[in-house]
């Protein structure tokens, strides 16, 4: 019994101990959250969480597309590249309206930029050359580069 009893105290004492370092690792992970915010000097947008989430999911698609970009370039099939460039990066009436939307008149015109380098970036690609269509995606991925570094949400 007093070996049931010494175990039984020393797994509450090792469980005690791991709530108390995971309170404390929960701490220092919190502050160092709060510390890298508090260094982030871009400029807010000031979203709402839904319209977070709707940007980031717009984000992730666009990374999507230059992705396979870059395969179907690699495979020259760049009709089918320039297909994508047009449609998921490029200057659609949705992403027009949807740019539209923001109040930071900067960001707005960031955005429009970069979608009408998409619809440049599928003309380049129905040339077929390799270097006219990656310089052409370049430019369109340094306005991803430029509104990442200026822009947070």
């Amino acid at each position: 019994m007093k070996r049931i009893l010494t175990s039984v105290a020393i797994f509450i004492g090792i469980a005690g101990l791991n709530v108390a370092f995971a309170d404390d690792e929960k701490m220092h992970h919190g502050n160092h959250q709060h510390d890298m915010s508090m260094m982030d000097t871009r400029t807010s947008l000031g979203l709402s969480a839904e319209m977070k989430q709707h940007q980031l999911s717009n984000m992730r698609e666009h990374m999507g597309a230059i992705r396979s970009i870059v395969g179907l370039i690699s495979e020259s099939k760049f009709e089918e590249a320039s297909g994508i460039a047009h449609t998921k990066l490029g200057l659609t009436p949705e992403m027009e309206g949807m740019c539209g939307m923001f109040d930071n008149e900067k960001f707005k015109t960031l955005g429009l930029a970069f979608h009408k380098s998409g619809d440049d970036l599928g003309k380049a690609l129905l040339t077929k050359d390799v270097n006219s269509s990656l310089r052409a995606l370049n430019k369109t991925m340094e306005y991803c580069v430029t509104c990442h570094a200026t822009y947070r949400q």
